[in-house]
């Protein structure tokens, strides 16, 4: 099923696809000229060759992402694939003799190129079934899981866990089912509840996806639960032959045959999610060098003014419910933990957050960092992890998500981020209700330009000390 955020993956995928076309011109050239200077009858009979080698390099990932070589779509069995993989070769073929037609480049070895199309095609599916052997590796060890939770607990409930967990390509742990009224139990793996109580599972475990697997008898159910899990940012699995009616907006993907009707919230753009997380690796890795004398001197500012740890760690939730510990630099004396209760009625927000511009345990030294926001620069190593985003909401502590109305929950349907909408819009909005509004109006808005716009604006506020 669809991966929505395996971005690195899919960046080195198209990087080695470019190096791929490279290295087959390389070879034909080779075959034909000679391996003494095989690009060199190449260049002489191209105008401009740097750039059309660039464009020839950019081309072939464009024509294979054009047939979704870049998704991690189940229906992409060996088969499948190889289908995929000549289609983009063909479109690929037909783009480039066109192109040399319309520039009038008769010099150009035909013979290079009837040599490079079928390796390409050969390169690129290699790649992919080497990837598929690596993950299959990878996932077998509990690498890069994501949780499914099946709604039936019937024989259909069952084959579907059973073919989903078979498929160890998928990456995906069925962690239980949900029984509806009156149905046969005849499943394997735990049953969690009954279908009733599904806001209660989906809010005391991990789950990424919903399967539901109901017989046709209740089925008048289905817009409710579908509803549900679309407020919680959850992916919604419905296998076909179950399917009578259309609902929402989703599309067709396919296990083994067994086509699945999948509806998807939140952003699924790839090449945008690959420039997000491109965008976060390469940022954060600039700014932990680049500030570090900075950072190197607000730790010995720390220790110099109140005793205590450097840093501070603290539990906080992440994408659909996974926990981590985020980074920050201590801002409180030492023990603060343990005085909460005596602030508790200070509490500026009004919901589940807690914010206090006068709080009595923050030292000198942190209420500047409170300020300026500097507090937060550790939090560039859990974006390196990948535990959070440079843009995203607001990661809220576990006992805030405790108290969570369903709506509120869909806000965890994307990776927290140290800066987001919400802090250079509603950074001083005291009603929690209209932070996550403006959480969810960015995850439904998203694109990698919104994020660089709020990170432009980020700077501004952080310059202005509008932090508390």
């Amino acid at each position: 099923m669809i991966r929505r955020h395996a971005t690195e993956l899919r960046l080195l995928l198209a990087f080695f696809d470019a190096l791929a076309a490279i290295a087959v011109l390389g070879v034909a050239g080779a075959f034909r000229f000679g391996v003494e200077g095989p690009f060199d009858p190449l260049l002489a009979a191209i105008p401009n060759p740097f750039i059309a080698i660039v464009a020839y390099a950019v081309a072939w990932p464009a024509a294979l992402w054009t047939q979704g070589l870049y998704r991690t779509r189940v229906r992409l069995t060996v088969r499948g694939e190889i289908v995929d993989v000549l289609r983009a070769t063909a479109l690929f073929a037909a783009g480039v003799l066109s192109l040399l037609f319309l520039l009038k480049l008769p010099d150009v070895s035909r013979a290079v190129l009837l040599i490079v199309f079928p390796l390409l095609a050969i390169s690129a599916l290699v790649t992919r079934l080497a990837l598929r052997w690596l993950l299959v590796r990878l996932r077998e060890r509990g690498r890069n899981t994501r949780f499914i939770l099946v709604i039936g607990s019937n024989g259909a409930a069952q084959s579907f866990a059973d073919l989903v967990e078979s498929r160890h390509d998928l990456g995906l742990m069925i962690i239980g089912h949900l029984a509806p009224v009156g149905q046969e139990r005849s499943v394997t793996r735990p049953i969690l509840g009954s279908v009733e109580q599904i806001e209660e599972v989906l809010h005391t475990n991990v789950v990424d996806e919903v399967a539901i697997c109901l017989p046709v008898s209740q089925w008048a159910r289905i817009d409710e639960i579908a509803r549900v899990c679309e407020e919680e940012g959850k992916i919604v699995r419905i296998p076909m032959y179950l399917l009578e009616h259309t609902l929402s907006t989703g599309r067709v993907e396919e296990i083994e045959g067994l086509p699945i009707y999948s509806i998807v919230t939140g952003p699924d753009r790839v090449l945008g999610l690959v420039a997000k997380r491109m965008l976060d690796l390469v940022s954060a890795a600039i700014l932990m060098v680049v500030l570090s004398p900075v950072m190197a001197g607000i730790a010995i500012a720390i220790r110099r003014d109140t005793p205590g740890a450097v840093l501070f760690r603290q539990r906080r939730v992440g994408l659909h419910g996974r926990t981590f510990d985020v980074v920050k630099f201590r801002t409180m004396a030492d023990g603060a933990e343990e005085r909460l209760a005596e602030v508790l009625e200070l509490n500026e927000i009004r919901g589940h957050a807690f914010k206090v511009t006068t709080d009595p345990r923050v030292t000198p030294v942190g209420r500047w960092l409170r300020r300026t926001s500097l507090d937060e620069l550790p939090q560039l190593w859990n974006v390196m992890r990948g535990e959070m985003s440079l843009v995203g909401p607001r990661p809220p502590l576990p006992s805030e998500v405790v108290g969570y109305d369903v709506w509120h929950r869909r806000r965890l349907s994307m990776k927290p981020g140290m800066t987001g909408l919400w802090q250079v819009r509603a950074r001083n909005e005291q009603e929690f209700d209209r932070w996550v509004e403006t959480d969810l109006e960015y995850i439904d808005a998203w694109s990698f330009w919104l994020d660089l716009r709020i990170i432009l604006q980020t700077i501004p506020a952080v310059l202005n000390r509008e932090g508390r």
